[in-house]
């Protein structure tokens, strides 16, 4: 299964399209405008809101907590790092590793691979392709996905 995520461009705050892989609208992503700190919501079609990310201020790496349907999922934190950007991530049993400029991860539970998320370049706005191999999951990784490029914006990137 495949998602790939749009940036809109001209917004005050972090938006984003949601797509399935025939181009059909799945979900949409609205961050909060006057709040201290990152607060993003993600909705449905319908406007259901299905998750927030919510970030952890007063810390000295990006933080930030994952909700689903009220309930707490957990937390991806941005390591310091010289080079090849990396994350603590204590969220379902999952690890992240990232390529060298940090536009690749693949996203692992213990040494199986759950999903592979890429950057696409030249494109107006952040675009993401999401690679699932569990559909199920789609939810999971969508709210994984969006912390991250919170956690790279929140570092000045």
């Amino acid at each position: 299964m495949q998602l790939l995520i749009k940036q809109k461009v001209f917004s005050l705050t972090d938006t984003y399209d949601v797509y399935d892989s025939s181009g059909n609208p799945r979900y949409y992503v609205k961050a909060e405008f006057f709040t201290i700190g990152h607060r993003i919501h993600v909705y449905d079609m319908n406007g259901n809101e299905l998750g927030t990310i919510n970030q952890k201020i007063l810390t000295f790496m990006p933080a930030f907590d994952i909700e689903i349907y009220g309930k707490y999922y957990g937390r991806v934190v941005k390591r310091f790092t010289m080079f090849k950007p990396k994350y603590d991530v204590d969220y379902n049993g999952w690890r992240i590793e990232g390529d060298f400029m940090g536009w690749d991860y693949d996203v692992y539970d213990g040494s199986l691979a759950v999903m592979h998320i890429r950057k696409e370049l030249f494109r107006w706005g952040d675009t993401y392709v999401i690679d699932i191999v569990n559909p199920e999951e789609e939810l999971m990784g969508l709210m994984l996905v969006i912390a991250i490029d919170a956690a790279n914006c929140s570092n000045g990137n």
